[in-house]
């Protein structure tokens, strides 16, 4: 029966998931995702392309920029930041390059 009542818990707290493209890692355990929303206008019904940004927080500073990442909604964390990293869905093959540089400077 508990086993039963934590399953309904997790799909009750089900959080808001997003995927988009990692645009900043200036900030200490922040980055910034950009996710490009398409959607239908109203009036024409043409396929519109909208971009926002969400401030996500990053433990490990594990993200790059142009990373493809997976964040998720949680409670507030600072003024902006209202995500966290899920995961890192695809490394950018820029992110690759200077890890390529540094070892083949040793």
């Amino acid at each position: 029966m508990a086993e039963t009542q934590v399953q309904q818990n997790e799909q009750a707290t089900r959080r808001n998931e997003k995927v988009g493209q990692v645009v900043s890692t200036k900030m200490q355990k922040t980055i910034v995702v950009s996710v490009e929303m398409r959607k239908a206008h109203p009036k024409y019904k043409r396929v519109v392309k909208s971009n926002k940004k969400f401030y996500a927080h990053d433990e490990q500073n594990s993200a790059r920029v142009g990373d493809v990442v997976r964040i998720r909604e949680t409670r507030p964390t600072s003024k902006l930041k209202r995500w966290a990293l899920e995961e890192i869905v695809r490394r950018s093959a820029l992110a690759q390059l200077p890890d390529a540089k540094e070892s083949a400077a040793e």
